[in-house]
């Protein structure tokens, strides 16, 4: 059960483990998971879930929840400030594919999430792509307090087209 008490990692991995339950498949990603691996340095009430299920059976799950569907892709909980988004099904960090995510187990489930690698390139795409000065700074934060894999960062980076914006976050991660 959803109380006022649990924080935003008690959450997704109690609505993790329901949706797995339900054989729906579901992963963290935005800003829940930086949150979650800057120990809410950053902070974050919106819960973005990537699930190739059909929206109809993930609603299921989230009414027997206790949540509600407020608009589209969006539910809230009564006993909880954080909701839960489905904003689509993109299993990818810009043009590549996401093979590996990480879990974080605890008395409420397990939760799926992205791994701190993935969780800065996705950060870093919105710097990249749209100039998101706070997906910069998330990424920079996320670096700083997670092991990555730098190397990867790099030649993703470079893939993506972002050498430039690559070592503008790499001078501010060592900073």
């Amino acid at each position: 059960m959803i109380t006022s008490e649990m924080g935003i990692e008690d959450v997704a991995a109690y609505v993790c483990s329901h949706l797995k339950k339900a054989n729906l498949d579901a992963f963290l990603s935005g800003g829940a998971v930086v949150s979650i691996y800057t120990m809410n340095e950053y902070q974050s009430y919106d819960l973005d879930f990537v699930t190739v299920a059909s929206f109809k059976k993930i609603e299921v799950v989230m009414l027997k929840l206790g949540f509600r569907r407020e608009k589209s892709r969006h539910f809230t909980h009564p006993n909880s400030k954080i909701f839960v988004e489905f904003p689509g099904y993109a299993v990818s960090v810009g043009d590549s594919p996401i093979k590996q995510f990480a879990e974080r187990k605890s008395k409420y489930g397990t939760l799926k999430l992205l791994t701190p690698t993935d969780c800065v390139k996705d950060r870093l795409a919105a710097f990249y792509h749209w100039d998101d000065k706070q997906g910069l700074d998330q990424a920079v934060k996320v670096a700083q307090n997670q092991p990555v894999d730098i190397q990867e960062i790099e030649r993703w980076s470079k893939a993506e087209g972002m050498t430039d914006k690559y070592r503008e976050f790499l001078a501010l991660t060592t900073a």
